[in-house]
């Protein structure tokens, strides 16, 4: 009689384990308890608590290798070997046990497919072995857990998941019996950590750090961060910066005309911007420091590359041309600015503006048409003397710059309105700027009148308040307070309408004054940002007013804060951003992508 115990033939919990059979001890003597062990990281238990099973994936269905049956009225067990699934059909045929015989030895113990039980497949029946049965209860206790062990391996899409019915989400509003109890049994937040959260700001409000008198840029960014379009076009992943960087490395690898200067080729203010929107909108509160944007933009303009306080109009008109550029040098082709077959920054910016100039001895009109992304406007001439004018000085005193210029322009009230008007109203040209009609073959004084034929997506108003007088050699800023409505209708400053109201019924379009469906859909504009200039000429500040979700925020670099309205309002705008009420799309073949 052998001395040897055989310790799967001890009782546990007063119960004696059954015998295992030959091909079970032959499959422990070869390979041990390590095969066992193992398959815990190769099953599943679904739901928590349940029955273990072999782990797949969601949409995987298990198939016999010899004759593709999936299930059914039949049993599929995976060879502990080799993993080959084949199906068992007592009494009929087994190919589970032809698997096992035809292999080497081994091969005769399997697992349930389904159910996680051991099977001898010589035997055709059930075996028990302890190191299997401890994987399926560890399996199933670490399903039952709340933090499971990193090695057990779950189903991506449980079924207990999968078989939910999906709800729309509604998101939760508190009634009056509820906020009387968080108010009385919550404490308030202090100022300091609600600025921390800032909960309640829409996406993408974030600050930005000023790098070093660098609010003029940190002004238009803010206005451009939240610019519909542009805000819609790289957060849709149209211009992927990755995609760019990799493909100029490719051309510049294979050309030979950068090799001078090949940092210039690298360097794509698009890319920035499409980091920069990624930074933004990711979702962190804490300031956002645009260096790399500066560093590429100081490459594009080298003569505005210092820590000096900049313009932020020229800032806006360089950073448009930077990314126009880089676009244009991609596609190796001059591109329009007018008909929006270009880079996004004109697609959403650019227009076209009209000018008539109008003989005066025999009305022979010359019309050329220049694209535009802004419009500068000259504030209205001061006229003294209303009530309204006195009221606007007591609120809006002047600046009170030691030069001998006319100060009395610093003070009173211009409106936006006006200020179009103006743009748009006939100046008559004098004699110093008489043009040559082409019909009198003489040169003679003419009349000039702009108009708008294309709105852009986005307009752009700038206010010229900084004045350079060449004859005193002097330069100071205008402070003059000027009143801009929320909502503008461009109507009456388009060409069609400048053009009615001034041939009346002999009204007869010119030469490419085709009708224009666009101008009639899309005249009406919504202002969203305001960018604002306080101090003096050589020393002053930027700050950007947004309206996000008819709430006004103000941006002044890093800080972020919520204003009303009346601010808003009483603000000196530098630089206004209007958005047009109703977007359309024209339909195009070809794909534009820059």
């Amino acid at each position: 009689m052998s001395s040897r115990i055989d310790h799967h033939h001890l009782p546990i919990n007063g119960q004696i384990l059954p015998q295992p059979c030959s091909h079970l001890v032959d499959f422990r003597s070869r390979n041990g308890a390590k095969p066992f062990r193992a398959l815990q990281d190769c099953l599943r238990v679904k739901p928590p608590g349940g029955h273990a099973s072999i782990r797949r994936e969601p949409n995987e269905v298990p198939r016999c290798g010899m004759c593709g049956e999936s299930g059914g009225l039949t049993r599929l067990y995976a060879c502990v070997a080799c993993a080959a699934v084949h199906c068992h059909a007592p009494p009929g045929t087994s190919h589970a046990a032809v698997h096992g015989e035809s292999m080497s030895p081994g091969h005769e113990i399997a697992v349930d497919v389904d159910r996680a039980e051991l099977f001898c497949c010589a035997c055709r029946d059930q075996v028990y072995d302890r190191d299997f049965d401890a994987a399926v209860v560890l399996a199933q206790t670490a399903a039952s857990t709340l933090h499971a062990p990193s090695s057990i391996v779950r189903s991506p899409h449980p079924e207990n998941l999968r078989k939910r019915r999906r709800v729309d989400y509604r998101p939760w509003t508190p009634d009056p019996r509820e906020r009387v109890l968080m108010g009385s049994c919550s404490s308030p937040l202090n100022a300091t950590v609600l600025d921390s959260c800032s909960r309640d700001f829409p996406a993408g409000l974030r600050g930005l750090n000023n790098l070093g008198n660098t609010c003029f840029m940190n002004s238009v960014l803010q206005a451009l961060l939240h610019t519909p379009p542009l805000r819609n076009y790289f957060l849709s992943d149209r211009h992927n910066r990755y995609y760019c960087q990799k493909k100029s490395t490719v051309v510049n690898n294979g050309s030979k005309s950068n090799a001078g200067n090949p940092t210039d080729s690298r360097i794509c203010l698009a890319c920035d911007m499409d980091a920069m929107f990624s930074a933004v909108f990711s979702g962190d509160r804490t300031p956002y420091s645009p260096a790399k944007f500066l560093y590429s933009w100081w490459q594009h303009a080298a003569n505005l590359a210092s820590y000096e306080q900049q313009d932020a109009h020229e800032f806006f008109i360089s950073m448009l041309d930077g990314i126009h550029e880089k676009v244009e040098k991609d596609r190796r082709k001059t591109q329009s600015q007018g008909n929006g077959d270009c880079c996004v920054a004109h697609r959403v910016f650019s227009g076209i503006l009209r000018s008539d100039v109008m003989c005066m001895a025999c009305g022979f009109t010359s019309t050329t048409y220049d694209p535009c992304v802004d419009i500068s406007l000259d504030l209205e001439p001061n006229q003294g003397g209303s009530a309204k004018m006195v009221s606007t000085k007591s609120n809006h005193s002047c600046n009170g710059e030691a030069d001998h210029m006319n100060l009395s322009q610093n003070c009173g009230t211009s409106t936006l309105m006006g200020c179009l008007d103006r743009f748009t109203r006939p100046e008559r040209l004098g004699s110093e700027q008489k043009f040559f009609c082409q019909q009198c073959q003489v040169r003679q004084e003419s009349l000039k009148q702009m108009s708008i034929r294309k709105l852009p997506l986005v307009s752009c108003f700038h206010i010229k308040r900084f004045e350079h007088s060449s004859i005193r050699k002097m330069s100071r800023k205008v402070d003059r307070y000027l009143q801009f409505p929320f909502s503008l209708d461009m109507a009456p400053y388009l060409s069609s309408s400048i053009l009615r109201s001034r041939f009346g019924n002999r009204y007869f379009p010119f030469d490419g004054d085709e009708p224009d469906a666009s101008n009639k859909l899309s005249s009406e504009f919504e202002l969203f940002a305001v960018v604002t200039h306080t101090g003096k000429l050589d020393a002053g500040h930027y700050v950007t007013y947004l309206r996000l979700s008819n709430q006004w925020y103000k941006c002044d670099d890093a800080w972020v804060t919520e204003v009303n309205e009346s601010i808003v309002r009483a603000a000196q705008g530098y630089m206004m951003f209007y958005v047009q009420k109703v977007l359309y799309y024209k339909a195009s073949e070809k794909r534009v992508v820059p």
